[in-house]
Formats: structure tokens, C-alpha cells, sequence
């Protein structure tokens, strides 16, 4: 048994929840927070036979798009004066963390 930990964007996070539940697995949603752009995201928890963690992950991959966000940064040009100027990154996707389960019972 496997544990498969995917954290994706708010923005995808309804289509990969319906994609995995139409799939037939399943999930477990939390809203969680981002620290680099502190933005909303949402990780899926869920339990699966070693031998479907593979196509877990391919819907993962289908349905949680990257993208490119423009975001205001700031720069220290002389003391105490700053600027601001928009730059552009990379955001979406899923990151996924994979973890071997010890024991599974449902209660």
C-alpha cells in the first residue's frame, strides 16, 4: 500500500478531483496554503495499491496544467528607495510525494 501526497493549484484542483474520482480512487482533499506565493492550493491524500500509483500520478499529470503567472517583485535601487517591476514564473503542476503505508485498517 501506497500513500500519494499531491499538492495542486486551486485552479486545477477540481478537474484532477474529478478526473481521480472518475478513475475510481479514493481521495481525500485539504486547502492548504502555499508559502512562496502564499496562494491557495489544495493536497489530495490518497491510498493506493503499489501497482496503480503509476496511473495516479498520470492523472496528476493530465489534469494539473503549469502555466506562467506575472507577479510583482522588488528591488532596492538606493537606500530606502524601492521598485517595483513585474516578472514572470512558472506556477501550476503538481508536486507529489509518494510514501510507503506500514499498516492500513478502515474502521
Amino acid at each position: 500500500m501506497k500513500l500519494v501526497i499531491a499538492i495542486v493549484g486551486n485552479d486545477d484542483a477540481p478537474i484532477v478531483l474529478n478526473a481521480l474520482t472518475k478513475e475510481g480512487f479514493h481521495v481525500t482533499k485539504l486547502s492548504t496554503t502555499g508559502g512562496f506565493l502564499r496562494a491557495g492550493n489544495t493536497t489530495f491524500l490518497i491510498g493506493v495499491e503499489k501497482e496503480k500509483v503509476d496511473k495516479v500520478i498520470e492523472v496528476l499529470r493530465e489534469y494539473s496544467s503549469k502555466r506562467t503567472q506575472v507577479v510583482p517583485s522588488t528591488s532596492a535601487i538606493d537606500v530606502g528607495m524601492y521598485t517595483s517591476f513585474p516578472v514572470e514564473i512558472t506556477v501550476g503542476g503538481a508536486t507529489v510525494f509518494v510514501l510507503d503505508v506500514e499498516k492500513h485498517e478502515k474502521l
